[in-house]
Parts: structure tokens; C-alpha cells; sequence
């Protein structure tokens, strides 16, 4: 299976991640993991004090020689991912996931592609990207972390992505209101074999530092 087409992309990427990141002032970079079942990209921006903070995941299938992004639909409960089927989709989705983020940080900015897309048609690209749901076995049911009676509940949830192997991490917040009405938050972290340790490692040397839920 070639890495090719992942290796020309990863090249192509890192230059457009400069140029839209240096429109908003921002320190742009990517690192690019070759060594998991799934080659990715992972795109993020330098904070002040030297912290990364990451926006996106771009993955690739070398079995089918696609791009992907995974996304977690908290209505359906499903996990899904969108095929990225040529460079121009792969741009526009890294682009999109950089404006998503920074209007996460309450920055206002004027959506624009780099000039050499501009021609491509919104609809074409629509058609020709494919999503679908991607099966998650769930290995553990729903454990509860925290409880406080009649007011809030976190439970957490492990599952495995069937087609990939990575690991699945659902939180669900439920919190009742002061009109009795039940709110339910759910977020999934999707992560890779490799940074499982990593993460468990980082949480058990920090577990000190940490408070109770108040």
C-alpha cells in the first residue's frame, strides 16, 4: 500500500496552512504520524505560552487511497467521517475547520478560500464528498464518574472503531434544571492506540494537581 498520495498531500498542506493562518495572525503547523493503521495529519496553532491547541484531523486510508475527517454526531449517537476525494476537498475542509475554530474563539473573519480555488464550484464539491457512519463497538456500558442527586450526572463510555482500531472516549453530562427539564451533553474523543499511553501516563502523573468535582 503506497503513502505517496499522503506524503504529496502532507507537503501541499503544510503550505496553505501557512498562508491561512498567517490572514489571521496566527502560528500555523502540522505533524504528520506515518507509523498508525491510519497515516494523519494533525493541524494546530501555537499558543502564547508555547501550547498547541488542535483543530483538526485529517486521516488517510492506504488500503483505499482516501482522505478522511471523523465527526461525532451527538443527536444519532454515531460516529461519521467524510471522504475527501482530491486535494481541492482537502483544502477547503482544512480551511473550514480553521474558521470553525476561530469562531470558537469569538473571532470574526470574512470566509476565504486562497485565491487558486476560488473557481471551484460549491455544489461540485458537495456531490462529490461522501459521508457515512462508522461503526463503533461498544465495549464497556456507561460507567458513572460523578453524581450529585436530582442535579448532575457524568458518565463515560468506551468503545473501539470498528474499521480503524482507534479507541472511542463518550462523555454524557446530564443536569437537571431548576424546572426539572434534563439536559444532555454528550462529546466524544476519538484517539489512536499510541496515544492511549501517552494520555493515561499524563493523567496519572498530574492526578495531584487535580480537584474534586465541586
Amino acid at each position: 500500500m503506497s503513502l505517496e498520495w499522503f506524503d504529496r498531500v502532507s507537503g501541499e498542506l503544510q503550505d496553505h496552512l501557512k498562508s491561512i493562518c498567517e490572514k489571521y495572525d496566527r502560528n500555523g503547523s502540522l505533524i504528520v504520524e506515518r507509523g498508525a493503521k491510519h497515516p494523519r495529519i494533525e493541524f494546530y496553532t501555537e499558543l502564547d505560552d508555547n501550547e498547541r491547541d488542535y483543530f483538526s484531523t485529517l486521516f488517510f486510508d492506504p488500503h483505499n487511497e482516501e482522505f478522511y475527517m471523523e465527526s461525532f454526531d451527538p443527536d444519532l449517537g454515531q460516529v461519521s467521517k467524510v471522504i475527501l476525494s482530491d486535494i481541492e476537498d482537502i483544502v477547503d475542509a482544512v480551511h473550514e475547520s480553521f474558521h470553525n475554530y476561530l469562531e470558537g474563539d469569538g473571532i470574526e473573519y470574512e470566509y476565504d478560500l486562497d485565491d487558486e480555488y476560488d473557481e471551484y464550484d460549491e455544489n461540485e464539491r458537495t456531490e462529490e464528498t461522501e459521508m457515512y457512519e462508522i461503526d463503533v463497538a461498544w465495549e464497556t456500558p456507561e460507567v458513572t464518574a460523578y453524581i450529585q442527586e436530582n442535579e448532575v450526572e457524568v458518565t463515560y463510555q468506551f468503545g473501539v472503531v470498528q474499521e480503524t482500531g482507534d479507541g472511542v472516549l463518550k462523555r454524557i453530562n446530564r443536569i437537571r434544571t431548576a424546572d426539572d427539564d434534563l439536559i444532555k451533553d454528550e462529546t466524544n474523543f476519538i484517539f489512536s492506540k499510541e496515544e492511549a499511553s501517552t494520555i493515561i501516563a499524563m493523567i496519572a502523573s498530574h492526578m495531584d494537581s487535580l480537584s474534586e468535582m465541586d
